[in-house]
């Protein structure tokens, strides 16, 4: 799934109690690595070349903090600069790459999703929740039926996609009530569930009935179905999802089709991580 291009929005320092882990006292928390991480966030598929201006806009930042940082990022080969804009250099992608690289479910996923992709002849991806937002890990895709290209490390609101109503039904009460704290309730689509209300009743009946199916609450004529995967101790480390076009195929027939290869695969996913 995909969201339309948003226009280009301050990014704001990770939220605590969701996107922060507590970890560090105050006294501990080295508010410049905040801001230098904020400034790579702050490029993407809307914003791949920046100048300083821009920059300092979409992180919040004054315009001599922002250009301290991105010279020192430049200096480390994390950024280049032509003489007028700034973009983000392949190295940036070392960064990622530990992550995928320790993470073992990532392994072994590519070879599930491709499965589950074939039997549905649909777009299979795997993500995991990051704050208030998914973020794709592992993508086998089809057709493109969206407006913007998925890849691995794009981040989704997770009250507008199936995997992120996965992913916020399994969350311990207290993780569940920061991110309503914290999350902002975007509607993308009129269909988009922005009302918290609406979205608590539905997480229940996402946990209740073990997978969500949202309909084109991210994009108009985008529909999906997902589904939790857990590891052998049975706590839920991803979620698993089946995008389709919405006029193509009735929500009866994708439940019907889908689900039991999706619930198939992630139990594939679970049987092949160490125990």
């Amino acid at each position: 799934m995909t969201t339309p291009t948003r226009a280009a929005e301050p990014v704001t320092p990770p939220t605590p109690a969701v996107a922060t882990s507590g970890f560090a006292a105050p006294r501990d928390y080295v508010l410049s690595l905040e801001r230098g991480l904020a400034v790579i966030q702050s490029f993407g598929h809307d914003a791949e070349q920046m100048t300083l201006s821009d920059v300092a806009r979409r992180t919040g930042l004054s315009r001599a903090a922002a250009r301290r940082f991105l010279l020192t990022l430049a200096d480390l080969g994390y950024v280049a600069f032509d003489g007028k804009r700034f973009r983000l250099t392949p190295r940036v992608l070392g960064l990622g790459y530990a992550y995928l690289s320790s993470f073992t479910l990532v392994e072994v996923a590519e070879p599930v999703l491709e499965r589950v992709s074939a039997r549905t002849h649909e777009s299979c991806s795997l993500s995991v929740l990051d704050g208030n937002d998914i973020v794709y890990v592992a993508r086998v895709p089809t057709k493109r039926i969206m407006s913007v290209s998925i890849s691995i490390g794009t981040r989704l609101p997770a009250h507008a996609t199936s995997m992120g109503h996965v992913l916020l039904a399994t969350r311990p009460g207290d993780t569940l009530e920061a991110y309503f704290r914290n999350a902002r309730l975007t509607s993308f689509t009129p269909r988009t569930m922005a009302n918290e209300q609406a979205l608590r009743t539905q997480l229940t009946r996402v946990a209740q009935q073990g997978y969500a199916l949202v309909d084109q609450e991210l994009e108009v004529g985008l529909r999906s179905i997902a589904v939790p995967v857990r590891d052998r101790s049975g706590r839920v480390i991803a979620a698993m999802n089946v995008s389709a076009n919405a006029a193509r195929l009735p929500i009866a027939d994708m439940v019907r089709a889908f689900l039991p290869e999706l619930r198939r695969g992630a139990d594939d996913l679970t049987a092949a991580l160490p125990s």
